[in-house]
């Protein structure tokens, strides 16, 4: 089984131009090639032709018991009409989860105009993905992005779950102590790098992705993500491969913090046949 908890339906190469279908379908495609059995697609901070809202994926992936959406919110507009749109979708339970972009937006986790999603998250038990590290665009400003801000916000809602994404990239000692200090924090490994790995660059990830978890933060707080289509799963699985993790702690940190993270239905996937160790 293998969950792949930080994918993208965005069509960077060309952001003024609709091709919702063409990106799912690659992923479909991907996600068979590599044998990644679910994805968590993250809507993206903004809306653009390239940029498909919450709403336009929720409705593309409806039916796909392999893709499960997570809401991307925009922090510049945020609004009531934003609260009672994702209260809508997580009563359908049409998301799971939220994500939030700070760096990409100039603001920080813990500003109390995000409280509203953060009740939401708490009052639907579900997860909230924060950006943290280095930004893709060089417009990003990276001193909102530190992980060490999710320390703010998780003190202030301890009931709900929250994702430093890419392991706050390049502060994974940072990184590591907000995980550690906060039961209710955890990390993905996802986005890395562009691309695939070098050899250089995937020697040094790997010195510090076993750092961190062989003693820096307990794999259970790990979780496997890729970043797609900005990254190949092939190189991330095989990045993986070359960790030479315990078994145990791989398969936690392929799908089962995943499961746990999400909430998500073990019992319907396996009569869906997703994940021969669901079976």
């Amino acid at each position: 089984m293998i969950i792949d908890c930080h994918t993208h339906l965005n069509n960077y190469h060309d952001e003024t131009l609709d091709d919702l279908p063409g990106c799912l379908e690659k992923l479909q495609t991907s996600m068979r090639r590599n044998r990644v059995d679910i994805s968590m697609v993250l809507t993206s901070y903004k809306v653009t032709p390239g940029r498909p809202s919450t709403r336009a994926v929720v409705d593309a992936t409806k039916g796909m018991a392999n893709i499960h959406v997570i809401a991307g919110i925009s922090y510049k507009t945020f609004s009531e009409k934003d609260v009672a749109e994702l209260r809508a979708m997580l009563e359908a339970k049409e998301i799971k989860g939220l994500k939030l972009y700070p760096g990409y937006e100039p603001f920080y986790p813990a500003d109390t105009k995000l409280a509203p999603a953060y009740q939401l998250a708490e009052e639907f038990d579900v997860p909230v993905m924060i950006h943290c590290g280095d930004t893709y665009a060089p417009q990003g400003r990276v001193k909102y992005s530190h992980p060490i801000n999710v320390d703010d916000v998780a003190v202030d809602f301890p009931k709900v779950r929250f994702l430093i994404c890419h392991l706050g990239n390049p502060w994974f000692r940072d990184c590591m102590e907000v995980v550690y200090k906060n039961n209710n924090v955890y990390t993905d490994i996802s986005g890395l790098t562009l691309g695939d790995f070098s050899d250089r660059f995937e020697a040094y990830m790997r010195t510090q992705l076993k750092e961190m978890i062989l003693w820096g933060v307990n794999p259970k707080k790990v979780l496997w993500g890729t970043d797609w289509p900005l990254v190949s799963m092939e190189s991330y699985l095989q990045f993986m491969d070359e960790l030479r993790l315990p078994p145990k702690d791989k398969e936690l940190m392929l799908w089962r913090n995943a499961v746990e993270f999400y909430k998500l239905d073990v019992q319907e996937h396996a009569k869906k046949g997703l994940g021969k160790l669901f079976g």
